[in-house]
């Protein structure tokens, strides 16, 4: 059954008890889905994010816990961070989108609104880093304490997946703004308060346009089979 965040922990926990050191990349798409459901289905909040990904690494601790296939925890949890880190790519992306688009109707990044919603996503890689081991520690048995502690040694210092797309969307931000004031764009009061009414709101959407977009992308006809020579 799913939680009030819309994950089905039960599910998640039952496919990391039966799953094969074989099976990490198939753990990751769907730690990686569930991450990116569960976001989609909140306003996109820095605290919304870090509640997400609070419960999925529970779920996936207890679940890796209880494996009764002897596979490689470590490995699996592995496979764990980079399917949280790659929701949480995508929703630095659609929190960069959303920026991008109030500043084209006139809101001041200098804006104090503006101004958190920037130090926010600068802050997403230390958040994700700092949920995942206090989430993971505690009462989780010693064994997948380690392995947490030698998956989360790939995440961090700005080379995962969420630290670069943070620092891209502040760079790419911060120029599109400088670029505005130098053409001496006008100040939107009215963008500005419809940024700090709807924000969170409008990020959550994006994400979920994104999220729509890439599965409607046709897949790749195969190539024609080469005819056979007579």
């Amino acid at each position: 059954m799913a939680n009030k965040f819309g994950i089905d922990t039960d599910a998640l926990i039952a496919q990391y008890e039966n799953a094969t050191s074989q099976q990490g990349a198939a753990l990751r798409k769907a730690v990686q889905a569930a991450t990116l459901q569960a976001l989609q289905q909140r306003e996109l909040t820095l605290k919304a994010i870090k509640e997400v990904v609070k419960v999925v690494s529970q779920a996936a601790s207890a679940g890796a816990a209880r494996n009764v296939q002897g596979a490689d925890v470590e490995a699996l949890l592995e496979q764990t961070v980079a399917g949280i880190d790659g929701a949480v790519q995508q929703a630095v992306q659609a929190s960069q989108r959303a920026m991008q688009q109030l500043l084209d109707q006139g809101v001041d990044l200098r804006e104090t609104q503006m101004k958190k919603a920037l130090t926010d996503i600068e802050k997403m890689e230390d958040m994700v880093f700092d949920t995942l081991r206090k989430a993971t520690s505690g009462e989780v048995p010693a064994p997948v304490q380690q392995a947490w502690g030698e998956a989360l040694k790939l995440f961090g210092q700005g080379d995962s997946a969420t630290g670069k797309a943070a620092n891209t969307a502040v760079e790419s931000l911060i120029a599109q703004a400088q670029a505005m004031s130098r053409e001496g764009r006008a100040f939107n009061q009215r963008a500005a308060q419809a940024f700090m009414d709807h924000y969170a709101t409008l990020v959550s959407g994006v994400l979920i346009g994104m999220s729509e977009a890439l599965s409607s992308t046709p897949a790749a006809k195969p190539a024609p089979a080469a005819r056979k020579s007579r």
